[in-house]
């Protein structure tokens, strides 16, 4: 072999090495990126739908909460006009009072001696228009 053939034979060794370790180099970057891009769309997936999870939560939340917050207005509503009504006279309030036991007495029994119902247990819950601020 003459000198010539030997050294473009080299050079021809040389540039398929360093074009092998290139396509090498290359590959391997690109299945490290792939890896990466099939991580971050995992995590992008699991992402989205936690936050989808989420906003479900928070619409059934806030539907309860306006279901709730409707019901409460609904119901002081109402208590406000029973108050108003028995304050005008249009309806009449009951109230269940206890009546505390009467020792018996030798003397003849009658009206007066009964014992006054207790009046201040069930009144206790009321409040007053002037005292509700």
């Amino acid at each position: 072999m003459s000198r010539v053939t030997a050294i473009i034979s080299a050079l021809v060794i040389c540039i398929i090495v360093c074009l092998s370790w290139a396509v090498n180099h290359y590959r391997d970057n690109a299945i490290t990126y792939k890896a990466q891009r099939d991580k971050n769309a995992r995590e992008l997936k699991l992402a989205n739908a936690a936050n989808a999870d989420m906003q479900m939560r928070q619409r059934d939340v806030a539907a309860l909460d306006a279901k709730y917050t409707k019901e409460l207005a609904d119901a002081k509503a109402e208590n406000d006009a029973l108050r108003d009504d028995v304050a005008a006279g249009r309806r009449r309030l009951h109230i269940k009072a206890v009546c505390q036991s009467v020792r018996e007495a030798t003397t003849a029994s009658g009206v007066d001696n009964a014992a006054s119902p207790d009046w201040q247990t069930p009144l206790n819950g009321i409040i007053s228009p002037s005292e509700r601020g």
